[in-house]
């Protein structure tokens, strides 16, 4: 099995750099470079950078480019700009969700798509099987690295990099433009830390360039590299999904807490019996939680009511570094998803006591 692990462009430097490499997603990965705590907080409080190139990139072209992308993603591509991203996720036709992803516009006719790692095959796959239409699309996830510079000191970290003024590019936007003195690179007001920032995408042969001018420019401000563990911690906090835990092929968007974006106002892949659910109402629901005693949940933890009977399953769990709680995320029977519900989260024969949040659990 371990002669089938991808290693990333810049696998080298980052065992260089101390990573502690694992498989993830069928991968190389750093998990972490010092601790996961330490990690967290310089990306809350400071700047760091996560190489996140294991994530995959298809762009969608020509005059059916649109109509494509409107077929197999639930939110509603025709309201982008040339410019904006969308963040969306492909329905299969059972009820549940082959990935979630972002999509670009480029320009009228070229869209890039980015998915999950350990979903590329599977969603080049899909794609192609709706592309009834005749779109092109290439699969270019190979030839890109994507590097995500996180926290509030991002733009005071790499301004100097480029003439592109960070300050401008507003949430889910994005600009082409010169980066590090590499040309064409994409630069996104994106990122799933809620800590603010940017993801870069740039040719592998110009990754190691990149990376390096980076961490020059922001020396001053501290910045360090941040592994996979901190990114799990830092998305968790802010009650955002993650492909294989929160979300996979058997939960429906609408339990997900995800009918934002949903939109019947077009055709997709299986909306005809999401738009009968939304209307019916979910079983479950997807819900953020905060523990009120001392433990850490994880996934596969029972939630119970205050009868002790099982209402529920944890999907994500975790010690927050920023709140110094355990929370986590999970589905529950939709009569108990209201915020301010008491229930208990099952630690080691232990019914914890817990209460349901609004997400994001950090608060601003």
């Amino acid at each position: 099995m371990e002669d089938n692990i991808k290693k990333i462009q810049l696998n080298d430097l980052h065992v260089a750099l101390g990573g502690k490499m694992v498989p993830f997603a069928g991968y190389n990965m750093p998990v972490r470079y010092s601790s996961d705590i330490e990690e967290h907080k310089t990306v809350r409080e400071g700047v760091g950078v996560f190489d996140v190139s294991h994530m995959g990139e298809f762009m969608v072209k020509g005059p059916n480019a649109l109509e494509l992308i409107q077929k197999v993603t639930s939110n509603d591509a025709s309201k982008l700009i040339i410019g904006q991203a969308q963040y969306s996720c492909f329905p299969n036709e059972k009820g549940g969700i082959v990935d979630d992803l972002i999509v670009y516009k480029f320009a009228e006719e070229e869209y890039m798509l980015v998915v999950n790692a350990s979903n590329i095959d599977k969603d080049w796959a899909w794609v192609n099987q709706h592309n009834t239409m005749g779109a092109e699309l290439e699969n270019i996830s190979d030839t890109l690295s994507l590097f995500a510079i996180q926290g509030p000191k991002a733009i005071e970290a790499v301004q100097s990099l480029t003439p592109v003024n960070l300050s401008e590019i507003k949430f889910y936007h994005f600009t082409v433009g010169e980066f590090a003195g590499v040309q064409n690179v994409i630069i996104s007001g994106t990122g799933y830390t809620g800590a603010g920032g940017f993801e870069v995408y740039v040719k592998n042969e110009d990754a190691e360039k990149v990376w390096k001018a980076v961490f020059e420019a922001g020396k001053d401000l501290d910045i360090k590299p941040i592994g996979l563990g901190a990114r799990d911690t830092l998305r968790m906090e802010m009650g955002y999904c993650l492909y294989g835990n929160d979300i996979n092929d058997e939960t429906s968007p609408l339990e997900a807490g995800l009918g934002w974006i949903t939109k019947f106002t077009k055709e997709f892949v299986n909306s005809e019996n999401l738009k009968k659910q939304k209307e019916t109402g979910v079983d479950k629901k997807l819900v953020g939680f905060i523990l009120q005693e001392r433990g850490i949940p994880r996934g596969h933890y029972p939630i119970v009511n205050a009868a002790g009977e099982t209402i529920g399953e944890v999907t994500s769990g975790t010690q927050s570094p920023s709140m110094g709680v355990g929370i986590g995320m999970g589905y529950v029977k939709t009569e108990y998803a209201a915020p301010g519900t008491d229930i208990a989260i099952t630690v080691r024969n232990k019914n914890l006591a817990a209460k349901i949040e609004k997400l994001p659990l950090l608060k601003k």
